[in-house]
């Protein structure tokens, strides 16, 4: 009162829903953390004129044929969107040749498109309990770019030769077409494993070949366990609707076995493959960098671990095996899933860029997303620099929306501040404006700040669904 001399005005912009309804806070909680929800007309209408299905003879042209390939997608049971599907065989010397295949965005999503725009524009699919925000529309993430069972997907391969001792021996990739043969789930794999194959039979899937991936995840553990790679998992929940509803039934935590592990293994390893192919051939790119914990971080960490009478080796420069240490230390302990959340928040957060750091967590010592270009920018990145070698072209991406408030983010501010001193650190001049390493960059900032948006984002809807379930 007293301080308003005209007349206060407001403009309706958009209704998000009912308040208190679980879609009406979703959208309220993509509003507040700046998350794009609808596609541009532009895109819909780029995204409607593709065809229903790929024209395979057309494809094969310039494709290598796996249609034979008994491919399999592996994911959870309530997956809409297949990135990849995986087959491998032993091979006489005792090796494997594993191929991993990923839905090949990049054939649809041309750059500068208007596809282009909302996909950098999102950068990320943002997940909610039974509701997700896509980066792509439907008839891409759902159908065309879907690895769904029976149907021939285009694709980009990595075909790796793995020794028995789990390594990577050899590695080449190239674009092709598969027919994927089932559509399989993690629960189906887990209970054929553990001598129930009906379901895994039903739904087309093979108990010799699960055999071997699974044989071939076991090589990959033990080389994990020798790299020195964390092996910690923290405690997820999973919320339970009733039927067709959003009434939340039961909070349950997440299962995750070896089922999931073996999955993650062998996109791992295409990953890796995917960073080192990069780096031989000199292309820039967005790597998955996490670097190692700041001395603060740790300080902080060893004296909370003092309380529970327990310790971090390493000094200044602990490894992974030493977080590990910690870990098995705690393992059977009531309070292991408080330290385990300790040691994840001692770490640095991981994020793109083209500075290739490694990734300290991982312990390797190049990392790049590869593995799911339907559900994040980074993946179509790579993808398209990969093509860009095997055509023998230059890649040099373009950035198409406003980076005004992503810079303004304050995640975004703790990232170029942290790029300033590395660059002061080793001497680097900061790169020309527009120019490729600068554009890179960019790029970098767009897809980390986006990363963490749709994870903010999440996590405030998970605690909505559990206070309103308490």
């Amino acid at each position: 009162p007293g301080l308003c001399t005209g007349e206060l005005r407001g403009r309706f912009v958009r209704f998000l829903g009912d308040q208190e309804t679980p879609l009406g806070e979703i959208l309220a909680a993509a509003s507040r953390f700046g998350l794009p929800t609808e596609f541009s007309s532009e895109a819909l209408a780029e995204a409607q004129a593709l065809p229903e299905e790929i024209d395979s003879a057309k494809e094969l042209e310039h494709r290598v044929d796996l249609r034979d390939i008994a491919f399999v997608t592996i994911d959870g049971e309530d997956a809409k969107d297949f990135d990849d599907a995986v087959w491998c065989r032993r091979n006489h010397d005792g090796s494997w040749r594993l191929l991993v295949a990923i839905a090949d965005v990049s054939r649809y999503v041309t750059e500068q498109s208007a596809l282009d725009v909302d996909a950098q524009s999102r950068a990320t699919s943002a997940y909610f309990p039974g509701f997700v925000i896509p980066m792509l529309p439907e008839k891409l993430s759902n159908g065309l770019c879907s690895l769904n069972p029976n149907v021939d997907r285009c694709t980009m391969v990595c075909d790796m030769v793995v020794g028995s001792d789990g390594g990577v021996q050899a590695y080449q990739f190239y674009p092709a077409v598969i027919h994927s043969k089932a559509r399989l789930t993690y629960t189906c794999v887990w209970s054929a494993l553990n001598g129930d194959d009906g379901d895994l039979l039903k739904r087309g899937g093979s108990l010799t070949d699960i055999a071997e991936l699974y044989a071939l995840y076991k090589a990959f553990a033990a080389a994990r366990k020798i790299r020195g790679a964390m092996d910690f998992e923290s405690s997820e929940t999973q919320i339970v609707f009733e039927p067709n509803t959003f009434e939340v039934a039961a909070i349950v935590k997440r299962e995750h076995n070896d089922a999931h592990r073996l999955i993650e293994e062998c996109m791992l390893a295409a990953n890796t493959c995917a960073a080192d192919f990069l780096i031989r051939h000199k292309a820039a790119c967005l790597m998955r960098v996490h670097d190692k914990p700041a001395a603060d971080r740790l300080n902080s960490l060893r004296a909370l671990l003092k309380g529970y009478k327990l310790s971090l080796g390493g000094a200044g420069r602990p490894t992974a095996s030493d977080y590990n240490a910690v870990v098995q230390a705690v393992k059977d302990k009531p309070y292991a899933d408080s330290i385990r959340t300790a040691l994840l928040r001692s770490m640095q957060q991981a994020v793109y860029s083209p500075e290739n750091i490694g990734h300290y967590g991982l312990n390797y010592e190049a990392y790049a997303h590869f593995t799911s270009p339907i559900r994040r920018y980074p993946d179509l990145l790579v993808h398209r620099s990969i093509k860009a070698i095997l055509n023998k072209t230059k890649y040099v991406p373009r950035i198409v929306v406003d980076e005004a408030s992503i810079r303004a983010s304050d995640f975004a501010v703790r990232m170029l501040e942290a790029q300033r001193k590395a660059d002061a650190a080793k001497g680097r001049k900061v790169p020309r404006k527009d120019s490729a390493l600068d554009i890179w960059r960019r790029l970098g900032l767009i897809c980390s700040v986006a990363e963490r948006r749709a994870d903010f984002a999440s996590r405030d809807i998970e605690s909505w669904f559990k206070a309103v379930y308490l």
